[in-house]
């Protein structure tokens, strides 16, 4: 069965998103701050459309990353403040299937990604990205709620963290609040420490 996998740039405070986050500021108020380390690696700019980039151990990491999946599952809210900077080509290229209450006809756009609307809440989601997936794994792309209900109900098999040394402060979108009073333990598969973010892969008990 496909796995479930998040990757999720984190400050040092928890947060993977600044304050007031919506259409105006996709990624927050400040939020930028948080994905530097990405925007010149090779791997991350093919995804969106861009030439050139640098190679090394960060660029072998998000490449292979990417090659994992086939198909993405991502809240509402995530869909709401991307579709604007996406454009018409999203850097998917996967059936993605949003999680939301707005029932709507399947959205195709360029470059291979298909948004689908899914009312029947997570689990549903997910049980259609497993059978578009097919062999490879399931990317939990986000918001921060929709992780934390994946959490909460053992769905989250892998998740690596990318954790930069930045702090943001009250007012933005902390990971780990609301997952209930569960035990939850990770196991640490793998450190790539690097000058602008530490990179942490941990696998579900």
């Amino acid at each position: 069965m496909s796995e479930v996998i998040a990757q999720l740039t984190m400050s040092l405070d928890g947060y993977i998103a600044g304050p007031d986050s919506g259409r105006e500021h996709p990624l927050g108020i400040g939020g930028e701050r948080l994905h530097r380390w990405v925007f010149g690696l090779r791997s991350w700019r093919r995804e969106q459309g861009l030439k050139g980039g640098t190679g090394g151990p960060e660029d072998d990491m998000v490449a292979e990353w990417i090659q994992r999946f086939g198909a993405v599952v991502m809240g509402h809210g995530m869909y709401i403040t991307g579709e604007a900077p996406w454009g018409d080509n999203p850097p998917f290229h996967l059936p993605v299937y949003v999680v939301t209450h707005h029932a709507r006809e399947p959205l195709v756009k360029e470059g291979g990604t298909t948004f689908h609307f899914v009312t029947g809440g997570p689990e549903q989601a997910l049980a259609l990205a497993r059978e578009s997936a097919g062999d490879k794994d399931v990317s939990l792309a986000g918001g921060a709620d929709l992780v934390q209900q994946f959490i909460r109900a053992g769905h989250l098999d892998e998740i690596l963290l990318h954790v930069v040394p930045v702090l943001i402060g009250e007012g933005g979108r902390r990971l780990f609040d609301n997952i209930g009073d569960k035990h939850i333990e990770w196991h640490k598969t793998e450190v790539l420490d690097a000058p602008e973010a530490t990179h942490i892969r941990l696998r579900a008990h």
